[in-house]
């Protein structure tokens, strides 16, 4: 399993990458707002759920779509870990 750095700085990467190009990853500060400063709308929340989605092989329903879970790379990688976490946990039973 990853752990949160690793998942925080795949988040990073591909923040960045596909919607802050002119940054550097490490100029992405963990709790930047994504929505809030417009760097993230509805059509670009879709496209992170499924990129979120395949990355991590985790489910996503709908009641995990809320702003707080996707809101910066920290709340997106706390998601993701706890996603992962309790995925594991239902593997094991």
């Amino acid at each position: 399993m990853l752990r949160f750095v690793d998942i925080a700085h795949v988040i990073r990467e591909f923040v960045v990458t596909e919607y802050l190009p002119d940054i550097q990853p490490d100029e992405l500060e963990a709790d930047y707002d994504l929505f809030r400063n417009g760097v993230i709308n509805s059509l670009g929340l879709l496209k992170l759920l499924a990129w979120v989605k395949d990355r991590f092989d985790i489910p996503i329903d709908d009641l995990d779509i809320v702003p707080e879970n996707f809101r910066s790379v920290a709340a997106i990688s706390e998601f993701v870990g706890s996603a992962m976490s309790a995925q594991a946990e239902r593997t094991l039973r």
